[in-house]
């Protein structure tokens, strides 16, 4: 068993799972601004959660034919991981997202990684060190000096949306931290129906009361389209190649890719906008690039 384990860690398959997963975390503000015009906060996130849960017990009843948990008190632990990583997480996030700037949120996003690195190491789960702090420090610098503070607009104006970004960040770094015991035991797919069933019991409640002000059939083909893209790629798929990896490596290094979130955002920019190349583009993927590989790379074992 922990040959395999060591196998799955020193392959390249859960780096590739965590570029995938910035990819689709990296759509969810345009899908969710998309979607914002037509559903409250509240509603999308009650969309999105339920139908997780939908399609992750159905994909794990398929793959296990159960799912029963072998111990009740893990049931316990997965509603606890289930309010800081679906629920608190999520209403945080697009409550956020509509009352701050795009820019605000990219340059709060920063502090995901470093949350997640402090708590995981209080709580022994990581290994504190000076490469893995250099690392996330030289990664964080790329995203500041790519989204750029000047275009920042903290006032009294965004000032709740910064602190619901900012709740969403410690609130996932609290979920990337101490789930991953849970979910190498059970495994991604049963993981995750679990933390979205819970998750469901807070937000179906929540989402189907603001979506009383919602008129259905005013609701436009385009933003149920952005609902739809919302619940599958930066929910189910990301949060599926996520815990995934999650299980395989620590959580450290799932936390310090969500460093390459802006960067793949200005370049789908580039290649979809037509925006230009800068040398500013280059720099900060310079530097985030390395950061990424200081905290994922490790250290060689000498045979003597």
């Amino acid at each position: 068993m922990e040959k395999s384990s060591e196998i799955a860690e020193n392959n390249f398959a859960p780096h590739i799972a965590l570029v995938a997963v910035q990819i689709f975390f990296g759509c969810a503000p345009v899908f969710g601004k998309i979607a914002l015009q037509a559903f409250p906060s509240f509603a999308i996130v009650g969309f999105r959660v339920c139908l997780a849960a939908v399609a992750f017990s159905f994909l794990a009843y398929l793959k296990s034919g159960n799912l029963a948990l072998e111990n009740r008190k893990d049931y316990l632990y997965f509603a606890i991981f289930s309010l800081f990583g679906v629920v608190i997480n999520q209403l945080f996030f697009f409550r956020g997202l509509e009352l701050t700037t795009a820019t605000n949120t990219s340059l709060l996003a920063v502090t995901i990684p470093i949350f997640t690195i402090l708590i995981s190491a209080g709580l022994g789960n990581d290994r504190l060190t000076v490469k893995k702090i250099l690392g996330t420090i030289l990664a964080a610098l790329g995203v500041i000096y790519l989204v750029d503070p000047r275009k920042a607009s903290f006032s009294s104006a965004t000032t709740l949306g910064d602190i619901f970004i900012i709740l969403n960040s410690f609130s996932y770094s609290i979920y990337v931290a101490v789930s991953k015991r849970l979910i190498t035991k059970y495994g991604a797919m049963k993981s995750l129906a679990w933390l979205f069933i819970f998750g469901s019991i807070a937000n179906l409640p929540i989402g189907l009361y603001f979506m009383q002000s919602v008129e259905i059939g005013n609701v436009s083909s385009k933003a149920w389209l952005a609902l739809a893209a919302v619940v599958i790629f930066p929910t189910i798929l990301a949060y599926y190649w996520n815990a995934w990896a999650l299980a395989r490596v620590e959580p450290s290094i799932v936390a310090v890719y969500i460093y390459l979130q802006p960067l793949i955002g200005f370049f789908t920019a580039v290649i979809f906008l037509g925006e230009k190349l800068t040398f500013q583009i280059f720099i900060s993927a310079a530097l985030i690039f390395l950061g990424v590989f200081l905290v994922t790379r490790k250290k060689k074992e000498i045979n003597g």
